[in-house]
């Protein structure tokens, strides 16, 4: 089948128009995940820009030929082919009329495997057969090096076992790290501290059961708002440090709020309500005489200026 008359077949399965001169086909072409259409015969009728990207595939090198050509060569975690088998996530979504989740990797077009999560999902006629399929896939290659590393870090003994985060010993590492990134390249670095407001009282109040689940709600807070590139992790007790690269004062100050107001939306729950979280927080930019020992020490003066001055606050130097 010629593009042209694939894109007719498939102009026959798309509904109508979101604007009056905007397609779906258009919108999904700005999309960085992968998406593809197929008939019932499991041929291809519509490729995405993000299914370029990702494969390395161009339209015009998809459009009319098989999913069961196995261009993209797909195996799971456990190195079976699904293309060409019963496995094939499209042909479990068909048969079953089912949407399916699959963790994979394809073929790129220059040779090397890519780890991609696909999700597969019938398409229906207006009376409800099934004329094809939808596939969309992701790339887990970031995912798939964060695995790694998390695993390279408990290996080493360098994540804190109660929140998931780099523990005093990977800080301390990561500390002399950027401090030496800085002076050598002049990027901005800066350090932020917080502790949890009245975590004592938590405690007391309510068992070391709670207060373990206030540290894991922050700690997961940090985890899911940390930029690329900069490390979040418990500095001890209820304290935690986040190092920033590449900033100045202005962005710093704009992180650190950004932490402080999610905290501020977290709750807590205990067999009568849930009870919201706070922390405290000091902020600052590193010079070039300093030291990891000098930042805290200035860091968490500021700290406990902004416990003074009332709590949930952030306080940074000049």
């Amino acid at each position: 089948m010629s593009a042209t008359r694939a894109m007719d077949t498939l102009d026959r399965l798309e509904p109508d128009p979101v604007q009056e001169h905007v397609s779906y086909r258009e919108l999904l072409d700005h999309l960085s995940e992968g998406v593809y259409f197929t008939d019932a015969d499991r041929r291809i009728l519509f490729w995405n820009r993000g299914a370029q990207a990702i494969s390395g595939y161009a339209p015009g090198e998809m459009v009319g030929r098989h999913c069961w050509d196995n261009i993209l060569a797909h195996v799971d975690f456990e190195g079976r082919a699904l293309c060409t088998t019963d496995h094939c996530p499209l042909v479990a979504a068909m048969r079953s009329g089912q949407p399916r989740v699959t963790e994979a990797f394809l073929r790129h077009r220059q040779g090397h495997r890519i780890p991609v999560l696909i999700r597969s999902m019938p398409i229906r006629n207006p009376e409800g057969r099934i004329v094809g399929a939808v596939e969309t896939f992701s790339d887990l290659s970031a995912q798939m090096a964060e695995r790694r590393t998390i695993r390279e870090l408990e290996s080493l003994a360098l994540l804190d076992p109660l929140t998931g985060l780099s523990n005093r010993r990977h800080l301390d590492s990561v500390f002399h790290t950027r401090l030496e990134e800085f002076r050598r390249h002049g990027q901005g670095m800066g350090a932020i501290l917080m502790d949890v407001d009245r975590f004592k009282t938590i405690n007391d109040s309510f068992g070391h059961g709670v207060g373990d689940e206030a540290l894991r709600v922050v700690a997961r807070t940090l985890l899911s708002n940390t930029r690329a590139g900069d490390t979040a992790g418990r500095w001890g007790g209820d304290e935690f440090l986040v190092l920033c690269s590449w900033v100045d004062a202005e962005s710093l100050r704009a992180i650190a709020e950004r932490y402080r107001i999610l905290i501020g939306h977290s709750r807590v729950k205990t067999e009568n309500r849930a009870h919201r979280l706070s922390v405290s927080m000091g902020a600052t930019l590193a010079v070039v005489e300093d030291t990891p020992a000098t930042i805290m020490e200035r860091v968490d003066a500021l700290l406990y200026q902004s416990k003074a001055d009332g709590r949930n606050r952030l306080t940074m130097d000049d």
